[in-house]
């Protein structure tokens, strides 16, 4: 299929543009490789796919030297014209969209970021794939959705009304905008609820990332609620490898839905919203545990109180998802977190 994936000098958008040209796919990615984070992570991100920086310029076109059938361009989600332009030139099959301000504690310090990317941007995605009848909008959306939910494990039938944050608000909107244009104008769209991903090339303002760096180097890290929290993580292949499936798995409408008993995560347009997680929660004090093991040295550990915005906990109920597509991690928790280990010492040199 020629496929558009947004966010493509980011962590998932890398790993999935090489699972996608691994099976002969055609894909355009698109980036603003903004600075939230070190960008010299995202040109290399982009180096490993075969763009060169070098190569990378506004609205120019670099094409890979790795894969023939990868072309970058960099681009803000911003800029509606050149947006629309694009899909409706190209006429892609599926636009996945994976581009957004990511980070929950930064949504404290800077809003409006996460308006103008997650609320303007997104509808400048919806807008063009209207214009062009996009046969799929598969779009990131985050187990941030859940907020004050306390039922365990988050489902997808769950009301989601009580985000925490504005990451969470904006991810929240995002679904609720997706089902809005699934149902006026016809586009079938799936949303995906990632949780906590981790694994090579991952982002430097998680956890895996920022508790590794400071571990080898000595320094100390920061343990949020006094270190009494767990996460579904994730590992990034698992995720990539539900996102491929569910490309290829445009939603239909669902016949029995009703509106006297709606159900959140389907709907009578062609829209399906799903968690895709590991199932197997971990507490943050093992987790560390175990980086302190694959590392070679204990961590020194600061102990702090709930930070605004955190959930205590998350955990992903996958089965609508195993049902549908077939959908099962495989990768262990020690296994992804020894690959991450590696993958840092060597992309670091340490």
């Amino acid at each position: 299929m020629k496929i558009l994936v947004t966010g493509t000098a980011g962590f998932i958008g890398f790993h999935l543009v090489e699972a996608l040209m691994a099976r002969g796919d055609e894909v355009v990615g698109i980036d603003n490789i903004c600075d939230y984070y070190d960008v010299n992570l995202k040109y290399a991100r982009l180096a490993a796919s075969g763009v060169k920086k070098e190569s990378v310029r506004l609205h120019a076109e670099a094409r890979s030297s790795l894969h023939p059938g990868y072309r970058f361009i960099m681009m803000d989600l911003l800029d509606r014209d050149a947006l629309s332009g694009l899909i409706a030139r190209e006429k892609f099959d599926v636009v996945c969209h994976l581009a957004a301000q990511a980070g929950v504690r930064y949504s404290l310090e800077n809003p409006y970021a996460y308006i103008d990317s997650n609320i303007t941007g997104f509808v400048n995605v919806l807008e063009s794939c209207r214009s062009s009848e996009t046969k799929h909008l598969v779009f990131a959306s985050s187990s941030s959705v859940y907020g004050l939910n306390e039922k365990m494990p988050f489902s997808t039938s769950d009301n989601v009304d009580h985000p925490v944050s504005i990451y969470g608000a904006t991810k929240k909107s995002n679904e609720l905008m997706a089902h809005t244009y699934s149902y006026l104008f016809g586009i079938p769209s799936t949303g995906l609820r990632f949780f906590t991903v981790y694994g090579p090339w991952g982002r430097p303002d998680m956890a895996p990332f920022l508790f590794t760096k400071a571990i080898i180097e000595g320094k100390t890290i920061d343990v949020f609620n006094n270190g009494d929290m767990e996460r579904d993580f994730t590992y990034v292949d698992d995720i990539v490898e539900g996102v491929v499936r569910i490309i290829d798995r445009p939603p239909k409408a669902d016949p029995g839905w009703s509106g006297t008993a709606p159900d959140p995560a389907r709907s009578k347009a062609a829209y399906r919203i799903y968690n895709i997680g590991n199932r197997s929660p971990v507490r943050l004090l093992d987790f560390i545990g175990l980086l302190e093991t694959k590392i070679g040295r204990p961590a020194v550990k600061n102990f702090l109180p709930m930070q605004p915005g955190d959930l205590a906990a998350t955990c992903a109920d996958v089965d609508d998802l195993v049902r549908d597509i077939g959908y099962a991690p495989a990768t262990p928790f020690e296994k992804g977190i020894g690959k991450f280990v590696d993958w840092y010492r060597d992309y670091y040199g340490v």
